[in-house]
């Protein structure tokens, strides 16, 4: 496949981030690594979105806390931000309208209509504008005047930087005429935890789910060990939509794959050096100036 013709993704994740660890950011880059050799696809962007302080999950930090973590977490990426959006709202959002929120945005930003998984052959895609409104990057002085299709990749990846970080090498594209188009989707990324919420009986709306994996699509980093074709098989949605669910594929086994915030957390409270291992130093440095962790209430 050319350069073009392949599915240009944007990893979103959401969750507690408390505190945000090294597995975090390595789900991330396993995921865009494995997406990169099927062939199909081309990861522009990661964004993390921490959930909102009234989630009510015992021992959460403040999101001003926990945003600024995450911000610490991802300083030395060139791909990867962190949104404020869900934090600043004014109460819990679901992952469904977190989703839809990107979505709607990229809209605004592009001026073009994302793809769609289950509609791929009627939805327009990055490259051809929207009738009802004008693009952002159209030129109002000269409206006849249609952009070429690098100046419009120019746009969009400028646009791109400032809301998700995505700064692709412009030297890895190549556009010829005005006609070049390009999809453009939003995969939720999640780990396998996430993946069996699903099946527990009115955790999750049917509705919401059927948005998630069926209208987005989804890619899972397992932890070692577990068989996520059996947890699919246990959800008559995730059957149903199972071609849209990516199980990132790695034959080798990496530490990373088994942090988490509340192995940290503890190794925080307990003064376990191998705290060291799990959170970056950066953020480890904010925990201790601010004094989150130390008792057990968070």
């Amino acid at each position: 496949m050319t350069e073009t013709s392949k599915t240009h993704v944007i990893l979103l994740s959401c969750g507690s981030f408390n505190p945000i660890t090294k597995g975090h950011i390595h789900m991330f880059e396993k995921a865009r690594e494995y997406l990169h050799k099927t062939g199909r696809f081309i990861v522009i962007g990661g964004i993390i979105s921490p959930v909102h302080d009234s989630y009510g999950k015992p021992g959460l930090v403040s999101s001003q806390h926990r945003l600024t973590m995450c911000q610490l977490a991802v300083q030395s990426s060139d791909w990867i931000r962190v949104d404020p959006w869900e934090s600043y709202q004014d109460t819990w959002q679901t992952t469904c309208s977190v989703l839809e929120h990107h979505r709607d945005l990229m809209k605004r930003v592009t001026g073009c209509i994302l793809s769609n998984v289950n509609t791929p052959s009627t939805t327009p895609v990055i490259g051809q504008p929207q009738n009802q409104t004008p693009p952002i990057y159209q030129d109002r002085n000269n409206m006849n005047h249609k952009p070429t299709a690098i100046k419009l990749w120019g746009k969009i990846s400028e646009s791109l930087g400032k809301i998700c970080c995505a700064r692709p090498n412009m030297e890895r594209f190549t556009f010829v005429g005005e006609k070049t188009r390009f999809s453009l989707r939003i995969l939720l990324l999640c780990g396998s935890d996430l993946l069996e919420s699903f099946c527990i009986p009115g955790l999750w709306k049917d509705s919401d789910m059927e948005v998630i994996v069926g209208d987005f699509g989804i890619v899972v980093v397992p932890r070692d060990g577990v068989d996520t074709e059996r947890i699919m098989n246990h959800s008559s949605i995730l059957r149903k939509y199972k071609d849209n669910i990516i199980v990132v594929k790695d034959a080798t086994n990496h530490p990373m794959a088994i942090v988490s915030s509340t192995k940290s957390r503890l190794a925080l409270q307990h003064g376990d050096g191998h705290v060291v291992d799990y959170l970056s130093q950066p953020v480890i440095d904010y925990i201790l100036q601010s004094q989150l962790y130390i008792n057990a209430s968070g």
